[in-house]
């Protein structure tokens, strides 16, 4: 399909009118708590070489930059919000204001590619998914994790997601993209005052 101007200019009208949709988070103990243990269940069972470089895809404040750093990890961060990034570079940390569909690195650059919480806010997920293909390199891996939607959260109603999809939804895109070996799990909680709430990691390799 080839873009002709107007469909380009509609599109970039789009961005524009969803730019303010993001925002900041707070650290939160459930977050931290959830990204510590889901890193070192994949390092557990998914070895990295010493080094290996890693992308952090909506890094945030920094919490997965900071542990796979202190791993000994060649991080790099992307976020589009601005403060975030400011104080990433302040701390020492490599990132970049970078939307996800849109990653400014050379094909086959990473070993290990970290999208957490990130892929539900892509207006289009699928393509989203075709990039990091792109930039992982040849047995590389990918971590991503979203949330569920119809929880006492309703996740689906948050104004900067644009893609909660259902579980089985989110494996065939992955598996159409060009992943194998996609091993998915249920993270399930409680929420004060809210119920039950579900995320979904899963972890695919790029053969």
């Amino acid at each position: 399909m080839n873009l002709n101007r107007n469909q380009v200019v509609k599109l970039e009208q789009f961005f524009r009118k969803i730019a303010d949709d993001p925002y900041p988070e707070p650290v939160t103990e459930l977050h931290s708590t959830i990204i510590n243990q889901m890193i070192n269940r994949f390092l557990s069972k998914h070895s990295l070489n010493a080094g290996a470089k890693i992308l952090d895809i909506g890094c945030g404040k920094g919490v997965a930059l900071e542990i796979f750093a202190e791993k000994g990890f060649n991080v790099i961060g992307i976020d589009v919000n601005g403060e975030d990034i400011s104080e990433l570079r302040r701390r020492g940390f490599e990132v970049f204001c970078m939307d996800l569909s849109f990653l400014d690195f050379p094909d086959t650059e990473f070993d290990f590619v970290w999208c957490r919480h990130c892929l539900e806010h892509s207006i289009f997920p699928y393509f989203s998914l075709h990039e990091i293909f792109r930039i992982l390199k040849n047995n590389g891996y990918l971590y991503v994790e979203v949330p569920a939607p119809d929880t006492g959260c309703e996740h689906q109603k948050n104004k900067n997601h644009y893609s909660v999809l259902g579980k089985s939804m989110w494996i065939e895109l992955i598996s159409r993209t060009g992943f194998v070996n996609i091993e998915a799990i249920d993270i399930t909680f409680e929420i004060r005052e809210r119920g039950t709430d579900i995320y979904w990691a899963m972890t695919q390799q790029k053969p």
